[in-house]
């Protein structure tokens, strides 16, 4: 073997020692911006916790077997439990406006000139929006936000690491239930969740898109959330937000001829 061909192997063998050498690196330090699961979600929950109170305008699409329709809406959120929200037909007539507590709801009929209150403000939210959602997983899913606070408490029954995704899914074989939640690596985004039946049934999802930072949290302007097994759903797209302004309080104006309604 001549000179010339022993620099070539040596050459070579030193160009495949120092791509070896940065391929490790590299898988090195890929490993290392990989976030353990439970101060993933630590900062899940920190984010949502920083929204204090939001406000939102923009259009609302809920469906169901019995109903489906589409309107424009505003909506004040001063947590931890009160919601306002105005329902508007074409050319900004007003049709609804609600007021939801964990304790009590008001809900104003512009339309008809009557007002119903009571104590079951889930009850209500669920008849108006078709969804079967608890009162406070309702409010998180206008924020664009998922209540991830009984999860801290485990560690998830897997946890996958894909190229740009993280994927965590909790089983809970007392309730037959399989939860997933799927947060992108680079923003710490959870675009979406999937509760399902361990036999694959699934009962609840939420898919959320178009993110933007307010105060270092990211919110998405467009929502989905969906009950296949009900045929339900609600499609929210934001064209205004705004996060954290102080709300004093929350009130519904009603004049003085409206007929209450007990309920």
């Amino acid at each position: 073997m001549n000179n010339k061909i022993k620099n070539i192997i040596i050459i070579l063998f030193s160009i495949f020692i120092i791509s070896g050498c940065s391929a490790e690196k590299e898988i090195k330090s890929r490993e290392e911006k990989i976030i353990p699961a439970n101060r993933l979600l630590r900062k899940m929950e920190g984010d949502r916790r920083k929204i204090k109170t939001f406000q939102g305008t923009g259009t609302i699409r809920v469906k169901s077997e019995k109903f489906s329709g589409k309107t424009s809406f505003e909506i004040f959120i001063k947590k931890p439990d009160s919601i306002k929200i105005s329902i508007y037909g074409p050319f900004g007539i007003d049709v609804a406006h609600g007021l939801f507590s964990g304790e009590s709801f008001i809900f104003y009929d512009v339309l008809r000139n009557r007002v119903f209150t009571g104590s079951k403000s889930k009850d209500v939210l669920q008849k108006l929006f078709k969804i079967d959602l608890s009162f406070e997983d309702l409010l998180d899913s206008f924020t664009g936000a998922v209540n991830l606070t009984t999860k801290l408490r485990s560690e998830p029954t897997d946890y996958e690491v894909l190229e740009d995704i993280y994927n965590l899914t909790y089983i809970d074989r007392a309730i037959n239930k399989k939860s997933i939640y799927r947060i992108t690596k680079d923003e710490l985004k959870i675009t979406e969740y999937l509760v399902s039946t361990l036999s694959g049934k699934e009962l609840l999802s939420g898919e959320y898109s178009k993110f933007k930072d307010y105060e270092d949290v990211p919110i998405p302007s467009a929502l989905l959330i969906r009950n296949r097994e009900k045929g339900e759903s609600i499609n929210i797209e934001y064209k205004k937000i705004i996060v954290n302004k102080e709300i004093k309080s929350l009130s519904i104006y009603l004049p003085t001829d409206i007929e209450t309604i007990e309920w």
